[in-house]
């Protein structure tokens, strides 16, 4: 039998002019299905029923915690974009996995609402200068308790650190909610208007508030976030470049973000990243014709990032898309979407940008400067096309799960769906409501006894419609679950690598894991002898397929050697491959 050797951390991907291939005959990524969440679906707050207390609509980013098969999904500023009143919260949740990567059974175990650091004063989704419940009142030169939470991430002891769109912020909670570190907000990324003044709720326009006219865009701060896998580093990605960068002064036209990297032992800012979107021509060539392409305005405002996952020392997942799809925004409607995609990236090699402003005159990047490499893994909007699938707008959660049957692992999107209400700038909140083929009801919250054509109408009260017709539901958030070829450090060293060298299993240890490279230890022997490991999972049946035991065929051979194997469980074959692996290098 010959030995696996230990080839690199992550499987090296190709993109081919026929799609994404992978050496090995595995498709890198390979779309198994969707899980609809509708918005009857209550999180676990007790704030009491309805839009703004309880209706669940938290996948605005997702994490997934191996030690106890759990997910966590956070909301974000809550049903009233910024204005209404809403206290931000993340909930947990567990979905059961097929061998194959299938998900189902959505099941929430938890909802935890986000607390100041006096662990009773809540957090609002409230924009800084509406917020007038604060201590100081509404002022839209200070922060205060507004929070927009768009990133997740958690520690080994269970803290949870959120990034937040307002700010742009980094903070860190205890497993409770109760904040208890704020990390630095580089000078580069506050908002600012012309005076130099904070402007966290002025926009690109001319106005009160002041306008932007440096740092974040208005609405465009962090919208994901991962720890490294060692657990040393925080990195925060911001939707798109800051409000200066780029041709004009106008962040909306340049294409360059930056991925943010703290140290989460000083909280300080270590080092900024250039990603490069994709180009206007890259992307106006995957829309049919000309006259529902992206203008230049586009470029870094209706493209940008919405997630990040770390996957090696260096590398990364990111999410780049659109803004097109299945919304509560009518005007988007039938517009055809380009851009839902899933990139492999690593920053090793990359230019540190921290004290280097980029070109407001053009996408040129500074001499020297080295953007971030990407790699297309999944071509996500190709795959719910061919799949007949609802393609959202908001593409935003992004995880990567347990171990499959062949070595690959479950990679989960989820989606914002804005908890399926809109809202005039007045802060008039209408449930939306749509059919099959995108026509709209609107309706005052949580009543569905009286629907309207049009916001205008619901606003006034004019032309009443009656109660939803049928056929018309309200917007549900979606969990997309793929099969994808993602190696985390310590996966597949050999057949019997199944452990930590502290006895973990690889399946339930994805961060802060020490796996030693050369090969198969004490660790591994003691977890395929633990009271959960061989002996208990042979007597499971077919149930015990892809459990951390499972390493092999029917007939002995490694998995990873011979994937379209017979495989009926726990048993001899796999006995018989740890016992031959176990003193073979890597």
């Amino acid at each position: 039998m010959k030995a696996n050797r230990r080839v690199g951390c992550v499987v090296a991907l190709v993109a081919l002019s026929g799609g994404v291939q992978v050496m090995g005959g595995i498709s890198p990524a390979t779309y198994r299905n969707t899980l609809t969440v509708p918005t009857s679906t209550a999180d676990l707050s007790g704030s009491g029923a309805g839009a703004n207390l309880s209706r669940f609509g938290h996948f605005s980013d997702l994490w997934y915690q191996a030690s106890t098969d759990t997910y966590y999904a956070l909301s974000d500023r809550g049903p009233g974009g910024g204005l209404i009143s809403y206290e931000p919260r993340f909930s947990t949740f567990k979905v059961d996995v097929a061998p194959n990567g299938a998900i189902s059974n959505f099941r929430l175990t938890s909802t935890v609402i986000l607390k100041q650091a006096d662990g009773v004063s809540t957090f609002n989704g409230l924009t800084p200068a509406l917020d007038a419940t604060r201590p100081g009142g509404a002022n839209n030169q200070v922060l205060g308790r507004s929070l927009d939470p768009e990133g997740i991430t958690v520690d080994a002891q269970g803290n949870v650190y959120i990034a937040d769109e307002y700010g742009p912020s980094v903070l860190k909670f205890n497993p409770q909610g109760v904040l208890v570190q704020t990390f630095e907000v580089p000078a580069n990324l506050t908002p600012k208007d012309a005076a130099g003044t904070p402007s966290y709720s002025g926009t690109r326009d001319s106005g009160v508030p002041a306008s932007v006219v440096t740092g974040r865009q208005d609405n465009r701060g962090y919208e994901g976030l991962t720890l490294s896998l060692d657990g040393t580093k925080l990195f925060g990605v911001l939707q798109d470049p800051l409000a200066q960068e780029g041709p004009q002064a106008q962040g909306r036209r340049g294409q360059h973000v930056r991925i943010v990297e703290f140290s989460v032992a000083t909280g300080l800012c270590t080092a900024q990243y250039v990603y490069t979107l994709e180009s206007l021509a890259e992307i106006n060539g995957r829309i049919p014709g000309t006259a529902q392409d992206y203008t230049a305005t586009a470029q870094g405002r209706n493209i940008g990032l919405s997630g990040i996952t770390a996957i090696g020392p260096t590398s990364f997942l990111v999410i780049e898309r659109d803004n097109r799809g299945q919304s509560v925004d009518e005007t988007i409607v039938g517009l055809p979407v380009s851009s839902k995609r899933i990139y492999r990236i690593d920053i090793a090699g990359a230019t540190d940008v921290k004290s280097v402003a980029l070109s407001n005159s053009s996408n040129t990047l500074p001499a020297g400067v080295v953007a971030v490499s990407k790699t297309l893994l999944v071509d996500v909007a190709a795959d719910l096309t061919t799949a007949g699938v609802v393609i959202p707008e908001k593409l935003e959660g992004l995880s990567v799960g347990p171990r499959l049957v062949d070595g690959r692992r479950l990679l989960l999107l989820g989606t914002d769906n804005d908890y399926s209400v809109t809202q005039t700038g007045a802060g008039q909140q209408f449930d939306v409501y749509l059919n099959a083929v995108s026509q709209y009801r609107y309706t005052a919250l949580d009543t569905p006894s009286q629907s309207y054509l049009t916001i205008a109408d619901a606003s006034a009260g004019t032309n009443p419609q009656g109660p939803v017709p049928a056929g018309f539901a309200q917007v549900p958030g979606y969990l997309y679950a793929y099969a994808a070829s993602i190696s985390l450090p310590g996966d597949g060293c050999n057949a019997a690598d199944i452990a930590c060298d502290d006895g973990t299993p690889l399946q339930r240890a994805i961060s802060g894991c020490t796996n030693s490279a050369l090969g198969p230890n004490e660790g591994d022997y003691n977890a395929f002898f633990a009271a959960d490991g061989f002996f208990f999972q042979a007597g499971q049946g077919t149930a015990a397929i892809g459990s951390f035991c499972d390493i092999a065929c029917d007939n002995g051979m490694p998995r990873n050697e011979e994937p379209s194997c017979t495989n009926n469980g726990v048993n001899e074959g796999d006995y018989n491959a740890f016992f031959n692996a176990l003193f073979l290098g890597c």
